[in-house]
């Protein structure tokens, strides 16, 4: 099953921007759950912690798809190296206002200003793909290998933040995630043999978002990471309410392991049938797996639906980028991609507030309903827009593409 992957690497400075590209985006699954484990560690509320976090997506989410722009029109290294430091040092700030009792207005503004230097990489890891691969067999392989990669990195990373923070301190798993993501995000901009050219010409005032394919992908997305951001909240609640707090990273971390493995079969194979109509059986899929949360009260109970639910995470993320990959110009692709990292991104704020609130009123097992709602609003609108995502032919015939 591993075969397809292994060709990918033969080409030159391949592997250099996907190690850097690994590590620098590492702490996408440790930023969320850091904050709210160490603002709940000050303020003893998970709405509050919710509310921090949910700060922190919206203003990632906000400058996603502006950062993209500038990614295409200036380069990726120009851009990603000044917003790098620039979010080291808003993430530090943060955790010295914390650490020192600052008023909490001052979270909000430090975590606004963290999330809103918060680069995309794999938006950048996506597009140097591309630029290496379009046209061929090979990007469906790429575009898997990439969604694996995510998800070893949703598998080690909640459960390394939440070890650090409730076994050495509340600041740990944070430090750390600063650490990798400085370093891996200058190291990717350094490997400069792989970077995609600026793409001249062409009509570059208009935006992707304005294509009814990406729209419509961008919906789906607010509502898939609706269900990421909250569950992701719960399931700390829900651990900590069985006297296992130190339990929901690695039931997060399951989640993750289903997608790894559904997503290492999904791309070693050669698919006959339509992205169209794999993505929207994926969301099925998505949602049923979704369904039994509210229903279990027992962590060990949990664990195995969390690895079922994780099983149709990364075909969905698969072929949604593997859409906009076909839907959007070259000249605007990274812009394109990015708008699936900010739909993501209000999804997981919207998802991050709700749940807080709802578990702070009604406990972590009933607060499992709202995700399961979003997964099955994600289903509503991508199967009644499905036909905007016909995608154009590929460049090279493909049995894997529509």
């Amino acid at each position: 099953m591993v075969g397809p992957y292994r060709k990918l690497f033969n080409r030159p400075g391949v592997k250099g921007f996907v190690i850097a590209g690994f590590f620098g985006r590492m702490p996408m699954s440790m930023l969320g759950i850091g904050i709210v484990l160490l603002v709940e560690a000050l303020t003893d509320s998970y709405g509050m912690a919710g509310a921090v976090a949910a700060t922190v997506s919206v203003a990632f989410a906000i400058a996603g798809p502006l950062t993209g722009r500038l990614v295409d029109r200036y380069g990726q290294a120009r851009i990603a190296v000044p917003l790098v430091l620039t979010h080291g040092v808003a993430l530090t700030s943060l955790m010295i206002c914390g650490a020192f009792g600052a008023p909490a207005w001052t979270l909000f503004v430090t975590g606004a200003l963290a999330g809103g230097s918060a680069l995309s990489l794999g938006s950048l890891v996506r597009a140097r793909w591309s630029h290496l691969l379009g046209g061929s067999d090979d990007l469906h392989i790429a575009f898997s290998f990439e969604s694996i990669a995510d998800e070893v990195i949703f598998v080690a990373g909640p459960a390394l933040v939440t070890a650090l923070a409730t076994m050495v301190s509340p600041y740990a798993g944070l430090v750390v995630a600063l650490v990798s993501t400085v370093i891996g995000t200058i190291a990717f901009a350094m490997q400069r043999g792989t970077e995609p050219p600026i793409v001249t010409g062409g009509e570059r005032s208009g935006s992707p978002i304005t294509i009814p394919g990406v729209a419509l992908l961008s919906c789906v997305f607010l509502a898939v990471g609706s269900v990421f951001g909250s569950v992701d909240l719960i399931t700390v609640a829900f651990a900590e309410e069985h006297g296992a707090k130190a339990a929901a990273g690695l039931l997060l971390s399951v989640i993750a392991s289903g997608s790894l493995l559904s997503g290492l079969w999904y791309g070693a194979r050669r698919w006959k049938s339509s992205l169209r109509s794999r993505f929207v059986t994926t969301l099925g899929i998505f949602a049923l797996g979704v369904s039994p949360f509210a229903l279990i009260d027992h962590v060990g109970v949990m664990a195995p639906f969390m690895f079922l639910a994780g099983i149709a995470v990364s075909p969905t993320l698969i072929t949604g980028y593997s859409l906009i990959e076909r839907l959007v110009p070259a000249r605007l692709l990274t812009e394109g991609m990015a708008w699936l990292s900010t739909a993501i991104g209000f999804g997981v704020a919207l998802g991050s507030w709700a749940a807080g609130r709802l578990t702070d009123l009604y406990g972590a097992s009933n607060a499992y309903i709202f995700p399961l709602g979003c997964a099955l609003l994600a289903v509503v609108v991508g199967i009644g827009g499905s036909a905007w995502l016909r995608t154009p032919a590929p460049l090279v015939s493909s049995s894997s593409h529509e």
